[in-house]
């Protein structure tokens, strides 16, 4: 009974997250707070259990990295790079495209995809009202740049984020297994966005003459903030890189890091919190609770034990599902709640496996699939949603099938050629 009813909280929330129509932060509490008031979770393990309770390191790492993003914000730079980026093409479409996408790729997987998106879309509408033309094309091209992007570490995408905790996986091991894919795939985008958007590009010369004009060294407030940011920024990532070797938590870094460069900035308090995406973590705390509910319920325990007697020892065809049905179901729901829920059910199969390197390929192939899966649709991924929201914000609105009509074909074209690099690279 106690399964019944935890398959039905969540399969409720699930449906109410996905069709949008409720607030998903409120949708997640409730589900959680429903889940513990019967019983389905223990209160204790709520906040004190390593597989059916809030997974901390994911909290406070995203916490950190948005303190620091926050307080980064505040020297200019990005605005700096978006007038630079305007410059340097010379307002050709096609070339402010691509270095607009080449600065959301590079920053996304240090600073994750949703916080990138968020500093670098108010900084391309400024850049395109200047110009003249439509954001549109960009706007969807930097959401899906990120999502190539973010893939390449362990905090660029959140999914990544999850998948790391649940299966032990190190900022260095996603450098090594994902960063190569990612960059063949980001410059076959490239390719790939002349094709889509060559018909929506638009120049007027006299705009760009007013943009040439303009001094983009006068959008850093200061310099000296800069320069210290980007050192405390640079012995972060560095602690991501080391941190299997000095055994300290990527979410200890991170917290450290944000510390420090509040610390060496010495800016307001409430100017970084309110950069703080405090619905986001919210809504994290909610939905790991949600399947915790399912893990200690025997729900996730069972799904595991049937898809483990399904695929038998060949392992390549487990990860062949997982990579095309996580970017399947990826691309309908958001990938965050997805990853959250079948994290325990790809662990299960994965402990199966007598080989540690075939363990690691389905998770690699479950991360490219949910990664890439969530470029499908406008809802499929918070970076996407978050910009379509700022988008229309500023009046300039890009609705759900423009952005999926470009969304499923970068999605098919990734994660077919992922699959192909999964089986030379594990299996061939």
């Amino acid at each position: 009974m106690s399964a019944v009813l935890a398959i039905a909280i969540f399969t409720i929330a699930f449906i109410f997250i996905a069709a949008e129509k409720v607030h998903r932060v409120a949708v997640a509490l409730f589900a959680a707070g429903l889940m513990a008031l019967l019983g389905l979770v223990p209160g204790q393990d709520i906040f004190f259990s390593e597989h059916a309770g809030i997974d901390w390191n994911v909290i406070f790492l995203l916490l950190g990295m948005m303190i620091i993003v926050g307080v980064i914000k505040q020297t200019g730079v990005f605005e700096f790079l978006g007038i630079w980026a305007a410059k340097r093409s010379r307002g050709r479409p096609y070339r402010l495209l691509v270095m607009l996408m080449l600065i959301t790729a590079v920053a996304s997987p240090f600073l994750d995809n949703v916080t990138t998106v968020m500093l670098v879309a108010p900084v391309t509408l400024s850049v395109c009202k200047r110009l003249g033309i439509s954001s549109a094309p960009y706007l969807i091209a930097e959401v899906l740049a990120s999502n190539i992007g973010g893939a390449a570490t362990l905090i660029g995408d959140p999914p990544n984020i999850i998948i790391g905790s649940r299966a032990g996986l190190t900022f260095n091991d996603f450098l090594v297994h994902m960063a190569p894919i990612v960059a063949v795939l980001f410059v076959l985008f490239v390719l790939l966005a002349w094709v889509m958007f060559r018909k929506r590009f638009e120049y007027h010369p006299e705009r760009v003459a007013e943009v040439m004009a303009l001094d983009e060294r006068a959008s850093l407030k200061d310099v000296r903030l800069l320069v210290r940011c980007l050192a405390v920024l640079a012995v972060v990532v560095a602690g991501f890189a080391l941190h299997a070797v000095i055994h300290v938590e990527p979410s200890i870094i991170a917290l450290l890091g944000a510390g420090l460069m509040v610390l060496v900035s010495r800016v307001e308090t409430a100017r970084y919190l309110e950069e703080v995406e405090w619905e986001t973590l919210v809504f994290f705390m909610g939905l790991f609770v949600m399947v915790g509910g399912l893990v200690e319920t025997g729900v996730i325990h069972r799904i595991g034990g049937w898809a483990t007697g399904w695929v038998g020892d060949d392992y390549f065809a487990a990860a062949s599902a997982l990579l095309f049905g996580s970017a399947v179901l990826g691309a309908f729901f958001d990938n965050i709640p997805y990853v959250a829920t079948m994290a325990p059910i790809v662990e299960d199969i994965v402990a199966t496996s007598s080989d540690p390197q075939t363990g690691q390929a389905l998770w690699w192939a479950f991360a490219l699939g949910a990664d890439f899966g969530g470029n499908g649709t406008a809802v499929a991924a918070s970076a996407n949603v978050v910009v379509l929201g700022i988008a229309a914000r500023a009046g300039e609105p890009i609705s759900f099938w423009q952005f999926t009509r470009y969304g499923i074909v970068t999605t098919i074209m990734t994660t077919v050629i992922a699959w192909a690099y999964v089986w030379l690279r594990y299996f061939s």
